[in-house]
């Protein structure tokens, strides 16, 4: 699924125009990306928490030459889809969708 798609299905389903939600998905989004800048949790009740963590320096080898590099500490984004978004998924899996 898309950007493009988001906006299509609001569109669809609540009758805005396709401009107004374009700008809804873009101003949500906009938000989304300078919380998690920020390094701040998002929690998103019924689908999941969005966490920045911190990853230190380590240890790495060149697979080429075989030469130990050190890799930089960096953030990286994970996502824990919540219990309920788990039991939908996998209900929708037994019911073969």
């Amino acid at each position: 699924m898309t950007k493009a798609d988001i906006v299509e299905r609001i569109h669809q389903k609540i009758g805005f125009s396709k401009k107004e939600s374009a700008e809804m998905v873009e101003t949500v989004f906009s938000i989304l990306k300078s919380t998690l800048e920020d390094g701040e949790k998002i929690k998103i009740a019924g689908f999941g928490n969005f966490v920045v963590k911190r990853k230190a320096d380590r240890r790495g080898r060149n697979p080429q030459t075989g030469e130990t590099i050190t890799i930089n500490a960096r953030r990286i984004l994970t996502f824990k889809p919540s219990q309920v978004l788990k039991n939908a998924i996998n209900s929708a899996t037994k019911e073969g969708k």
